[in-house]
């Protein structure tokens, strides 16, 4: 599989793993190593988490299997974020769901991670959503402290728009190096409201979650999603692809900005089924069909 470089002297495969849903896969330790070693073997090598999914339960999960294989480690790239605060029996003090990225929380949660994990470094640190109360300067500071310490190589942040990137850049000595943002044939905004833009700007690679549109292009019956569906259905039957969803990727795959698709799956056919998205090719005109179908019109 093709990497792309990410900055920091890092590179991601270019389709990455997203453990999000990790618990709802019902797998045993075993299995979810077979599952990583069988990642591997796509050239899938990049995993994404959160120090929140699976009620705080996802990173330990994964550490314990890098414990079964400690050479795993060395083989691949570990995305995680923090900065929400759930309601959770784990952390009765939290009684309203909120955001927290002060110095004091990023620090903690880094280190709970590489507990969590078992490591002793995070390859890229996330701020998972943007902070109406935050402090960009302490934002600042835990990034550093965590840099020179080791712990952290690279930073980045999730959903924000390009104002606040901008905005927490400014305070940076290094750059950001991703903005893991929603995007797919059904949610386009990120190409129009500057996200894309400014990733093309400061090669700042976004990293697209649900990226197949959380299963809704298959069978919603709204307008976009019926517009979208025959025209990937025409595609898929052009490109020779097994399936629609096989287009949808490819359609990221093919746009300048180097997008970074997250497959959330546990399931490892429809995992090797998305690495050979990569094989497609969409021409300009085949991109401006979707494109046409998702947005409801043609381009002025």
């Amino acid at each position: 599989m093709e990497r792309t470089n990410i900055g920091e002297g890092l590179s991601f495969s270019r389709m990455v793993h997203g453990h999000w849903r990790l618990n709802d896969w019902k797998l045993t330790q075993n299995e979810l190593l077979d599952l990583i070693h069988s990642c591997l073997e796509q050239g899938i090598t990049t995993f994404d988490h959160a120090d929140i999914y699976g009620d705080y339960t996802c990173e330990a999960r994964f550490g314990e299997v890098l414990k079964l294989d400690p050479s795993l480690r060395t083989k691949i790239e570990i995305v995680t974020k923090c900065g929400i605060k759930l309601l959770s029996k784990k952390h009765t003090d939290h009684y309203i769901k909120h955001y927290d990225t002060s110095k004091d929380h990023i620090i903690k949660s880094v280190n709970q991670s590489l507990q969590n994990f078992g490591t002793d470094y995070i390859d890229v640190l996330l701020i998972h959503r943007p902070d109406p109360f935050m402090d960009p300067s302490e934002v600042a500071e835990a990034f550093v402290s965590l840099k020179d310490e080791g712990k952290v190589r690279a930073f980045g942040v999730s959903n924000f728009t390009s104002s606040q990137v901008a905005m927490l850049d400014s305070y940076l000595p290094f750059p950001l190096v991703t903005n893991q943002i929603e995007l797919s044939v059904l949610h386009t905004n990120p190409f129009l409201d500057g996200t894309i833009d400014q990733c093309l700007e400061r090669k700042i690679l976004p990293m697209a979650w649900s990226p197949l549109a959380g299963g809704r292009i298959f069978s919603s019956e709204d307008k976009q999603s019926v517009r979208v569906r025959e025209i990937l259905t025409k595609l898929a039957e052009e490109l020779n692809a097994v399936s629609i969803d096989q287009v949808m990727l490819a359609w990221l795959l093919e746009h300048p900005a180097n997008i970074l698709p997250i497959i959330g799956t546990g399931n490892l056919e429809r995992i090797k089924r998305s690495v050979e998205a990569l094989q497609l090719k969409l021409t300009r005109q085949q991109w401006f069909e979707v494109w046409e179908a998702s947005i409801g019109n043609e381009v002025p």
